[in-house]
């Protein structure tokens, strides 16, 4: 499942269901639960299992209310009696590298919604609106326990494979350098790696390490978007330790080339000849136009940029004409839609029925 079809499901689901989310270390499962917790507006606790041992999670025998009443009770972890006292998001984290101990006495919350007892044997329970969510790492690299079969079925399970979309929409809403977003636009092979062809221990790709990356870079003022252009000592080395060899070598030759990418103000300001236009690969011209988009979404165009953003259409093939055109109109943003409109809104009509007598044929 892809993160927006999660995104739009997840926080959906009735609260006494349990969320369990499969998938390599790196795609976002910790921030899923996160930003799930923020759409609900609800605090979110995050509980990491393979740290634990049974009592951090059954709690400790209570010896004072023991001694006095003359029966065992326990004084249950904090994260627990908050989610009784009010509604979170619970996420249990790592689940199958947990103790088995710890796996059972996470069953009972999943299950029972509750933990330990009082005086009268009664235990005590979440929340009615406290929610839980679960994460696994999964795959031949990782050390971890089997998932108990009847503790698996009582989730909403779900097998994560982000996208490189997923990830550059999440890119863009979290201040990610413009030049990395573009790297991964432009080379979605190395987002993440495939795990069953990496040898373990390797370093390689995945989402997590990219935002880990990013945040480096800029920390250490060497944002992409501030040394475009150039090579700086450092760089590739950084990278590498984040990202392996191969895509390090392909981030840091993207960086010094960039100069040559096209940007949006570029179109805008009809600074393209129709002969570069033209001779842009098809993934090239494909990220212009997601630049375009983008820009369309937050800006109003004069006449004059909007003529020059068609006289860029239309030297690209006619997909991708229209794909500008869907994309613009699925902003929302009326200047530019009716701008677009107002100069090639026939046209587009035109291939549209074009396309369909090709396919009914």
């Amino acid at each position: 499942m892809d993160i927006k079809t999660f995104t739009n499901l997840a926080t959906k689901l009735p609260p006494n269901i349990a969320v369990l989310m499969r998938g390599p270390t790196g795609v976002g499962k910790s921030y899923l639960a996160a930003a799930a917790a923020k759409e609900l507006k609800l605090p979110f606790i995050d509980v990491r299992g393979s740290t634990m041992d049974e009592s951090k999670v059954t709690g400790i025998p209570d010896f004072e209310v023991s001694k006095e009443l003359g029966v065992a009770t326990f004084v249950l972890p904090s994260w627990f009696v908050r989610g009784c006292r009010e509604p979170v998001v619970i996420m249990l984290d790592e689940l199958n590298r947990s103790m088995p101990q710890v796996q059972q006495a996470f069953f009972q919350v999943v299950l029972d919604r509750s933990l330990g007892n009082d005086a009268d044997g009664n235990p005590m329970e979440l929340h009615p609106d406290t929610r839980i969510f679960a994460a696994v790492n999964h795959g031949a690299e990782y050390d971890v326990n089997d998932m108990d079969p009847a503790l698996l079925r009582r989730f909403w399970t779900v097998d994560l494979e982000p996208t490189s979309e997923d990830w550059i929409a999440w890119a863009k809403t979290a201040e990610i350098d413009p030049i990395t977003i573009d790297f991964i636009r432009q080379n979605p092979m190395h987002l993440r790696a495939d795990m069953s062809a990496v040898e373990p221990g390797t370093v390689s790709p995945n989402p997590a390490s990219w935002h880990r990356l990013d945040s480096s870079l800029r920390h250490m003022s060497l944002a992409p978007q501030d040394i475009a252009g150039s090579r700086h000592d450092g760089v590739y080395a950084l990278a590498q330790g984040f990202v392996g060899i191969e895509a390090a070598i392909s981030f840091v030759e993207f960086i010094a080339k960039y100069e040559k990418q096209i940007s949006a103000q570029n179109v805008l300001q009809g600074d393209v000849s129709d002969e570069d236009a033209k001779e842009l690969k098809a993934s090239e011209s494909l990220t212009v136009l997601d630049k375009l988009v983008d820009h369309s979404s937050k800006n109003e165009w004069s006449d004059e940029d909007a003529d020059n953003v068609v006289a860029f259409a239309r030297c690209l093939p006619d997909e991708q004409m229209v794909h500008l055109w869907n994309a613009v109109m699925a902003t929302k943003n009326m200047g530019p839609i009716k701008q677009l409109h107002t100069r090639i809104g026939d046209e587009i009509v035109t291939l549209i029925r074009k396309a369909r007598d090709l396919g009914n044929s």
